[in-house]
């Protein structure tokens, strides 16, 4: 496989993973206070939201791209 249809397939995988999760989330460990040996953490958890038309828009690139590099066959 060439670099451009790897490029396409990952873009196209990603879109449709952004298109049907809609976003991400994740924990994120703080460390507030430090008192001697005592030592305060907070985990919070924030979430990204992934827009709908970056998804489709990659989405469309990837299709493009692969479509591309599969024409330009040495």
């Amino acid at each position: 496989m060439t670099a451009m249809r790897v490029i396409g397939a990952i873009l196209l995988v990603l879109g449709i993973a952004g298109l049907l999760t809609g976003g991400f989330s994740f924990t994120k460990e703080t460390t507030q206070a430090k008192l001697g040996p005592l030592e305060l953490t907070v985990k919070e958890k924030e979430s990204v939201n992934v827009p709908q038309w970056l998804s489709v828009g990659a989405m469309v690139v990837g299709a493009v791209v692969l479509v591309l590099g599969f024409r330009n066959r040495p």
